[in-house]
């Protein structure tokens, strides 16, 4: 009797066990997983100078580049050298037939020199009329002093005085204008033959790399465009046009960055000459830039990007373009604050090189999100990433109008 109560008791207290056991367990509640909040990238926002980009293209030229006109239409019988030799100040680059040119330039000399002696000849005759004239009138007045002579007499010599001098004077005006008109023959012409000696050739008036050569034996040349053109220094500089809107902003020594995809090339130029007055055509300002002379492969002739610096705001909040969101005409931003984002609405001011000026809304030191805030609505938790591990995409509506985004960062705030 006893032994059955020991084991119904041992019994009892084992299944008590097993049952507290049982319930032990369905009474632990399992834990949920924490919210991981969105991930982004952010970058401590600090002051910065910021500035307009004004990009323009433009040209290289040689600093002493030399341009041989001949402004007549003419046959070309001979070529000495081509685009790319090498030459010297006197070698010739080509023949030309210019024939009748170089005949009516020694015609146009001679009535020249035949103007100009006729007029010196007829001068040299007239002053002779009128210093005779002159001492007749001066001997008259002292014969009239002594009673030798009358007043009609000496009327009489000053008139011929007067009219000597008026023969003088309307014929010299006349041979005068002869003169110039054959005068201005001669400079015409000498325009058109300038670099061409006597017999037609084509003289180089300096020395250094034939960059164009546009004769070719047999064939005409053009009187509107350059024969050749010689470039005679490695130093180069940039000319571009700008319009009237720009060139008040711009003055000599001024920086600006000068890009020339033909060299693969990007350095830094100082404005050498800014012109006041615009192309009366294009109604465009040139501008010149010095380029440095330590720029290998630049060429006369390629093209340059140049991008002038202008309205420097310095001492200024600058953020990265793409972290800047738009709703209409409203632009705001994300900041984290305390593991959550914060939305807010800011107004900028100058745009370039990819950077934004803040005017109001934001200060030095807070955590700008740059990487995923087009995710983001006001108090959102946020967990900081790095690059790696940032959001792979941004919505197609993300930083471009960030319409989607912008309402929900506005219900957000609303609530």
């Amino acid at each position: 009797m006893t032994k059955n109560r020991i084991l119904a008791a041992l019994l009892a207290a084992v299944l008590a066990l097993s049952l507290t056991a049982c319930g032990g367990a369905d009474e632990t509640p399992e834990e949920e997983p924490a919210n991981p909040g969105v991930a982004v990238q952010v970058q401590e926002i600090g002051a910065d100078t910021i500035y307009t980009e004004n990009t323009v293209s433009g040209q290289l030229l040689a600093e002493d580049q030399s341009t041989i006109m001949v402004a007549v239409s003419a046959k070309c019988t001979a070529v000495y050298a081509e685009a790319g030799d090498e030459v010297k100040a006197g070698d010739m680059l080509c023949t030309l037939d210019l024939a009748s040119t170089l005949a009516s330039h020694n015609a146009a000399s001679i009535n020249y020199r035949s103007s100009a002696q006729s007029y010196n000849d007829q001068a040299a005759v007239f002053e002779k009329q009128i210093a005779l004239a002159e001492k007749n009138v001066r001997d008259l007045k002292e014969l009239f002093e002594i009673g030798a002579a009358s007043q009609l007499e000496i009327d009489q010599a000053e008139l011929q005085l007067q009219t000597a001098v008026a023969q003088r004077n309307s014929t010299l005006s006349q041979l005068e204008a002869g003169m110039q008109s054959a005068l201005s023959n001669v400079e015409q012409l000498d325009t058109v033959l300038e670099n061409v000696d006597a017999r037609g050739n084509v003289i180089a008036p300096s020395s250094g790399t034939l960059v164009t050569m546009n004769a070719t034996e047999g064939g005409f040349i053009s009187n509107t465009a350059p024969l050749a053109v010689i470039d005679g220094a490695e130093q180069m500089k940039a000319v571009v046009q700008v319009s009237e809107a720009l060139v008040p902003k711009l003055s000599a020594g001024d920086k600006a960055d000068v890009s020339v995809s033909a060299a693969n090339q990007t350095f830094e130029a100082a404005i050498r000459s800014v012109e006041r007055a615009a192309n009366m055509q294009t109604r465009l300002y040139t501008v010149t830039l010095s380029l440095p002379s330590d720029t290998d492969g630049l060429l006369a002739g390629m093209f340059a990007d140049v991008t002038f610096h202008t309205d420097v705001s310095e001492n200024t909040i600058v953020v990265p373009t793409e972290a800047v969101l738009t709703r209409g005409d409203t632009r705001y931003v994300f900041v984290v604050e305390d593991g959550a984002a914060k939305y807010v609405e800011v107004s900028t001011g100058l745009t370039g090189n990819g950077v934004t000026e803040v005017l109001t809304g934001l200060s030095a030191g807070q955590q700008l999100v740059t990487v995923g805030q087009a995710y983001l609505t006001d108090g959102d938790p946020v967990r900081v990433v790095s690059g790696t591990d940032a959001p792979a995409e941004q919505p197609e509506e993300g930083t471009e109008s960030g319409e989607g985004a912008a309402a929900e960062a506005g219900e957000g705030q609303e609530e």
